[in-house]
């Protein structure tokens, strides 16, 4: 199989479709002040959470800067969002290099991507947003540390959603000593890399964000659930699930605590259960809603 990151990103809308906590998006809506809006998505990949707020109703008019780092994601946000847009039967119009529009009588959404280290556009932006975005991202990050800087990015709110909370199950159980050895050390995984992570991070972010002078408005967890329905995975999720052994197996292998041949038979005993439609995969996540000290509430 050919694993490409930019359809994993569209493979698991349907399942971040479903994780989103629905109570924190409503008070999300119930608190965004009036349009036009701006709006920063730092690690945005390919826009799948812009057009999903379209499509969600929470969008009407505003300018959006989708900011991500690696450019074969904001390559397929440019290709990708104007054919998502024209059969959703939205007006597109394409500017510059990096700008779109997307557009109807009710609603005018402006974006610009900026392919760009987070900490490095951080540097750069000049005029804080009203909403901040950070979708499966921040459990990538140094923190507390980032913190700040980060809500440096918005004058009002952040939406800080599916970040991971140290629960990751495979069913069913291929042999239990050895799932949970490969489970406990793909979570040490998160925790030790170079660039920063955690697989706590969801219940951390309380503090964090505390520490930061931010407000908790909401939290609530958004799982992914995956299972197949009649032996059929739904949408695009049997990629997903490909795509999820495959970060186990660049992860994991060649680890010195791990038996190479029962970590390769784990591997292809789990791929012939996604395509037999048995696997069910669940991880625990947090969506959080923050409101930067001192800004307003509707």
């Amino acid at each position: 199989m050919e694993y490409s990151f930019p359809h994993y990103l569209l493979s698991k809308q349907s399942v971040d479709d479903r994780a989103l906590n629905r109570n924190v998006f409503d008070l999300l809506k119930a608190n965004l002040p009036e349009a036009p809006l701006k709006i920063i998505e730092v690690g945005a990949g390919i826009g799948t959470m812009l057009t999903r707020l379209v499509r969600w109703g929470a969008l009407t008019k505003a300018d959006y800067i989708l900011v991500d780092e690696m450019p074969q994601n904001i390559q397929m946000a440019r290709e990708w969002i104007p054919l998502w847009a024209a059969e959703s039967g939205l007006g597109v119009e394409q500017g510059e290099a990096n700008q779109l529009r997307v557009f109807d009588q009710t609603r005018d959404v402006r974006i610009h991507l900026e392919q760009a280290d987070v900490f490095d556009f951080i540097q750069k932006n000049k005029e804080p947003a009203d909403l901040l975005i950070a979708h499966a991202f921040l459990d990538l990050l140094p923190m507390p540390e980032s913190m700040p800087s980060l809500l440096g990015l918005t004058r009002r709110l952040a939406w800080l959603t599916v970040n991971f909370d140290g629960l990751t199950a495979l069913e069913p159980t291929i042999d239990p000593a050895l799932d949970e050895q490969i489970e406990r050390l793909y979570h040490a995984t998160m925790d030790s890399r170079t660039t920063g992570g955690d697989s706590r991070a969801g219940r951390h972010l309380f503090s964090h964000l505390q520490k930061a002078g931010a407000d908790v408005l909401a939290a609530g967890a958004s799982d992914w659930v995956v299972h197949s329905v009649s032996g059929k995975y739904v949408e695009d999720e049997k990629y997903f699930l490909h795509f999820i052994l495959h970060f186990f197996e660049e992860s994991l292998t060649g680890h010195a605590e791990l038996d190479a041949a029962a970590f390769a038979q784990w591997l292809k005993k789990r791929r012939a259960q996604i395509e037999r439609g048995e696997l069910v995969y669940l991880a625990h996540q947090m969506d959080f809603l923050a409101r930067v000290s001192g800004s307003p509430i509707a």
